[in-house]
């Protein structure tokens, strides 16, 4: 075999295993309950959920509470099974989370609280097609 032969093979191989890699870390958005039933069966993998913070009738966000240390917080989520959680963040709140439309969590269960990781924010876009009122 030539010598330009075998480093075409080896490049095959090492993107086939970054490839297999990637894909064993990719996650799929799942709810409180199924988080919780992962972290029972001894997943220790970060655990995406994805949901809305909790508001009250008038629409403002309720449930945020400031930790002990003055850095950390947390807050009450409802996943999109409906389920209501409060969620743990060890570090200071991200900008614009209180106007966020969806909010995705990454982490998981400690007993029976879940402590994100991360936080990742859908938040309302200033680009959206807006309607002209025509004869205006």
């Amino acid at each position: 075999m030539k010598k330009s032969h075998i480093f075409i093979i080896v490049i095959i191989a090492v993107a086939v295993a970054i490839i297999v890699s990637s894909t064993n870390d990719a996650s799929t958005y799942v709810t409180f309950t199924e988080a919780y039933q992962m972290a029972s069966s001894g997943k220790s993998k970060s655990i995406h959920v994805v949901g809305d913070l909790k508001k009250d009738a008038s629409g403002k966000v309720i449930g945020i509470e400031a930790g002990a240390d003055k850095v950390s917080f947390s807050f009450v989520m409802v996943d999109e099974g409906g389920k209501e959680q409060k969620v743990y963040y060890n570090q200071p709140m991200p900008q614009d989370f209180i106007r966020s439309e969806k909010v995705v969590v990454i982490g998981g269960y400690k007993g029976e609280d879940f402590y994100a990781e991360k936080i990742l924010l859908k938040c309302p876009s200033k680009y959206q097609e807006q309607t002209l009122n025509a004869g205006v």
